[in-house]
């Protein structure tokens, strides 16, 4: 007995071993994904990009701090803290090589509704001084703050124990439409929250269930006390704006660098504002006194966790899904991968690690992946130059930010969310795709406008997985006429040359969110699995499983192995006659597979598409223009292959 425990604790002790030699490694990797990019960082093709990216990301940083500190009801500089930790955390944990972690308008206003409730507003504001507290700032300004980063420790501790309990694979669930709806109705709520500083008004804090109108109908009864001073340098500021960022936009190939005109308007508008003393002369509210340096950590308060578990949910589920949307756009335009568990823990641990110095609630924005976008950011490097220069503004710039006016400051968020406003756009795009979607986008708009952010998101999924549940039991299971064609094809010869390198896929299922994704993958899988080693299938049994996608290759299923043609350009059938009906997501998955076959030299044609398939793929991937993809049958596309075989061939032997 003794000898076999010896043994089985030899066993143990060696896997102990080899867990710590290999797979140690393998996790650092996976979890520390700055291990992966950071040793085989191309100094000479990558630096001076990111250089110039984290410059200008620098300057969008501090002012959306400032900002989304005052939108989260605590002092600015809160909000500057929050633009260097959580950026510091999500470069090191973070697989979005253009996702830039900081202060977020859709979190601030959740975290605002918290501090609000606990530590209402008294007759102090944001540039009261005093030394009473830390960094000065008056005990009020604290105890806001510890709601704040209480609601931003709570909100990342949810994330993280997503991240362990593995529900980044639940995210299928999160569709194109519910986030562009969601975002784009969190976006008016954040512009609707500067309206009281674009218009120089004093306003209450208005929030819950149509908040939104609410606020409207105050501005409106209370229209004569808009403070024109504010008014005009509002428009002008945003007029500068827009005026200069769209000539940015059409002249970025023709000029290296653009104008980062966010920083010329803060010093314009602050250097005016301190010369003509507008505080004092016409009564315009200014940031105020930003202190000096970060102070020692110190731990939320935990006393008020239970207190503030709705907006902590909020917090998570809102900015987990706009970040991830972000990552997965990046992933998607530069050709890398993103794993939807890893940014749970990076995002929950970019808000519980900064809670502890004082941070406001983070997520990724859509303005600052722009600009790493526009200013042609290779990786994190520009995301941590970034940090580097909003630590000298803590530490050197910051009080000089006094005289910055707020309307000026409420400009700039506004017109930062353009890209996310425009998103109304995409109501023509679902219309003609899927009118389903377009209903469920227009009613998770109206819900988030009317009620908050995380129940519009709430909303959007409820009612995606209700249509999907009604609309599955009308599919068609069966289509004996798909037999007969897989039969005629598998058969089919052309001057005795079979088609070897003529891939026929039949898609069995509708194509919907629910399963568009492994749809992708096995459809890749596939046609890379026939490339690689060019081995047809021995059994047309095997032809007719009950998969996603079936799969056969011409003269397989008669006994023969024909000769592969290494030289001839593959082509690949899908057989659509099984896809019953489909939504946006699958129908933009189906392009995206189109459009990756085609960088590899892969023709894609699509068989049996009914007359609505057709028109929304040519109308989301933009095919109208495109070749010839669209058969009337199997058959069809095979034939068209072989005439432009044929063609290919006698072009050839014309050069000849």
């Amino acid at each position: 007995m003794t000898g076999v425990k010896r043994k089985k604790n030899n066993v143990v002790w060696r896997k102990i071993n080899s867990f710590q030699c290999a797979d140690f490694k393998q996790w650092c990797l996976r979890r520390l994904p700055i291990l992966e990019w950071a040793p085989c960082y191309n100094l000479k093709e990558n630096l001076i990009p990111d250089t110039v990216s984290g410059i200008m990301l620098a300057v969008q940083q501090v002012t959306q701090g400032l900002a989304f500190a005052i939108l989260s009801s605590v002092h600015p500089v809160f909000g500057l803290y929050g633009s260097l930790f959580p950026a510091i955390i999500y470069a090191i944990f973070g697989m979005g090589r253009h996702v830039a972690t900081g202060t977020f308008a859709l979190t601030s206003l959740i975290s605002a509704n918290a501090v609000e409730r606990l530590v209402p507003q008294v007759s102090q504001n944001f540039t009261t001084y005093s030394n009473s507290g830390v960094l000065g700032l008056s005990d009020f300004e604290m105890q806001r703050i510890g709601v704040a980063a209480a609601v931003s420790f709570l909100g990342g501790i949810i994330q993280i124990v997503m991240f362990v309990l593995q529900l980044g694979s639940a995210t299928f669930l999160l569709t194109e439409p519910v986030i562009s709806a969601m975002t784009t109705g969190a976006a008016t709520h954040v512009v609707t929250s500067q309206v009281k500083y674009l218009l120089g008004m004093k306003m209450p804090y208005i929030s819950g269930p149509l908040g939104f109108f609410y606020i409207y109908a105050y501005v409106f009864e209370n229209i004569k006390s808009v403070q024109l001073e504010a008014l005009l340098l509002s428009l002008l500021s945003i007029v500068v704006l827009v005026l200069v960022k769209e000539l940015n936009e059409q002249f970025k190939k023709k000029i290296k660098v653009v104008l980062p005109v966010d920083l010329v308007l803060i010093i314009a508008a602050s250097f005016a504002c301190y010369c003509a003393n507008m505080e004092y002369t016409y009564g315009l509210d200014v940031v105020g006194h930003i202190p000096y340096g970060i102070p020692s950590p110190k731990a939320p308060s935990m006393n008020i966790l239970s207190e503030v578990v709705t907006e902590a949910f909020g917090v998570a589920l809102v900015g987990y899904v706009a970040s991830l949307a972000l990552a997965q756009g990046s992933a998607k335009k530069f050709k890398y991968s993103v794993d939807d568990n890893q940014e749970f823990l990076a995002h929950g641990l970019s808000n519980v690690i900064p809670s502890f110095f004082f941070c406001i609630p983070s997520a990724a924005a859509m303005g600052r992946t722009a600009g790493l976008y526009s200013t042609g950011s290779k990786t994190q490097v520009a995301c941590l130059i970034s940090c580097i220069l909003v630590l000298i503004v803590i530490y050197a710039v910051g009080p000089l930010l006094y005289w910055l006016p707020m309307c000026v400051l409420a400009s700039i968020i506004v017109v930062g969310l353009k890209g996310m406003l425009i998103q109304f756009r995409d109501l023509k795009k679902y219309w003609n795709v899927d009118k389903i979607d377009w209903s469920i986008w227009v009613s998770t708009y109206i819900f988030t406008i009317c009620f908050a952010a995380n129940v519009g998101l709430l909303f959007g999924v409820v009612c995606t997985i209700a249509v999907v549940i009604a609309r599955f039991p009308r599919a068609k299971t069966l289509n004996l006429t798909n037999l007969n064609e897989l039969e005629y094809k598998e058969k089919t010869e052309v001057e005795g040359e079979n088609l070897q390198q003529v891939k026929i896929i039949s898609i069995n299922n509708p194509l919907v969110f629910l399963n568009a994704k492994k749809f992708h993958a096995d459809l890749m899988n596939t046609i890379q699995k026939n490339n690689a080693n060019n081995q047809p299938l021995d059994d047309i049994n095997k032809c007719e499983q009950n998969t996603l996608l079936n799969s056969t290759s011409n003269g397989t299923c008669n006994g023969e192995t024909p000769q592969p043609y290494p030289n001839e350009k593959c082509s690949v059938i899908l057989d659509c006659i099984g896809l019953t009906f489909f939504d946006y997501t699958g129908v933009s998955t189906l392009v995206q597979a189109y459009m990756d076959c085609k960088s590899q030299n892969i023709d894609l044609l699509l068989a049996n598409c009914t007359a609505s398939l057709k028109k929304a793929v040519q109308y989301c991937g933009h095919l109208e223009s495109d070749k010839h993809i669209f058969f009337e049958s199997v058959s069809a596309a095979i034939g068209a292959i072989h005439l432009n075989k044929n063609l290919s061939k006698f072009s050839d032997h014309s050069e000849v």
